[in-house]
């Protein structure tokens, strides 16, 4: 199979109009409130107000619930708040999102030698004027965003989630994450092609559950 671009799925539906994709919406979570070091916190509250919504995100893609995800971005936070003289200005971004990957394998890890990983809605902000039809039909699309990408290996799932629904280059990915240049490569394939397999069952789950 052939490598996908960044605008095609399976069955033609484009990754950026695909509805499992497109069905993320904005955050209602707000910034945790923690203890911090002596540290600039002028500097630490305007970073994590800056990068604060994406670095949550990226913790629930990667399948920490709800019920937790206060508790990962409060570590994320705090280390942060350690490293702080050492996190160059302008990569920010990139030391926050490598540290929410290494929390939340830490977590993940935790969570299933323990038998305790558990699955919740993300959170959502419901307009007023949405219908009860579309926000149902909504719900359903996230439900399996989170059940397709749940099935992907937490390394090539990181990959995936950064490039196709963060949108961040293979070269801010492989800084990030401090990985090869060719092995971003190689993990986005394989997420792809895995990502394309799995939303095509679940489309076609769904096609026939209509019918």
């Amino acid at each position: 199979m052939s490598m996908a671009s960044r605008d095609q799925i399976s069955g033609g539906v484009p990754f950026t109009n695909n509805p499992v994709l497109e069905s993320e919406l904005e955050m209602g979570a707000t910034a945790p409130s923690v203890a911090l070091p002596e540290v600039d916190e002028g500097r630490l509250r305007s970073i994590i107000a800056e990068h604060f919504a994406v670095t949550w995100r990226f913790l629930r893609r990667l399948g920490i619930p709800e019920s937790e995800v206060d508790d990962a971005m409060q570590e994320v936070v705090l280390v942060m708040a350690r490293k702080l003289e050492a996190v160059r200005p302008g990569s920010e971004r990139a030391f926050l999102l490598s540290t929410a990957f290494r929390v939340a394998s830490s977590l993940r890890r935790l969570w299933k030698r323990r038998r305790e990983v558990g699955e919740e809605p993300l959170t959502e902000l419901v307009s007023e004027h949405e219908s009860p039809e579309s926000l149902a039909e909504r719900r359903r699309e996230r439900a399996l965003l989170e059940q397709v990408l749940e099935e992907l290996p937490l390394d090539v799932r990181g990959v995936f989630v950064l490039y196709e629904l963060e949108e961040m280059t293979m070269a801010e990915i492989a800084a990030t994450l401090s990985l090869a240049p060719g092995t971003v490569a190689s993990r986005l394939r394989r997420g792809r092609e895995r990502f394309e397999t799995l939303a095509a069952a679940a489309f076609g789950e769904r096609g026939a559950a209509h019918d």
